[in-house]
């Protein structure tokens, strides 16, 4: 019985990823013109900056109740409506909170995306 002879297939010396360094990305040309360019990345600035607050303030709250319960021990043996407190701030608490957050989130993201936002122009005029 004739079996095919096996081969060792390799790139050739020097192709690997580390061969050759990667070309700089060319940057691309905006769409828009430069005024409306600068408008764009002036309110795109200032949502990430609100993007920033809000994971924080989502972190603070979320990183909160172990520290509360930690601070508070109590909470976990008091009963209020014949469960434990700390089952109800773990339970209940925090999704509100969350709502409440996106929605504030939201409302300042749609603001900033107003004519008269951040870098914007309305009627024409500038309101820097």
């Amino acid at each position: 019985m004739n079996r095919p002879r096996r081969v060792a297939v390799s790139a050739p010396p020097g192709s690997g990823p580390r061969a050759r360094p990667l070309p700089a990305r060319p940057t691309p040309d905006t769409l828009l013109e430069p005024g409306r360019a600068a408008q764009a990345r002036a309110v795109r600035r200032a949502q990430l900056r609100r993007a920033g607050w809000t994971l924080a303030c989502g972190a603070v709250l979320l990183l909160g109740v172990p520290v509360l319960f930690w601070l508070a021990p109590g909470l976990t043996l008091t009963r209020a409506l014949g469960l434990p407190v700390g089952w109800m701030v773990v339970a209940f608490a925090p999704y509100p909170l969350l709502a409440l957050l996106a929605w504030w989130h939201l409302r300042a993201a749609e603001r900033l995306e107003r004519p008269d936002g951040p870098g914007g122009t309305e009627n024409g005029t500038d309101h820097r």
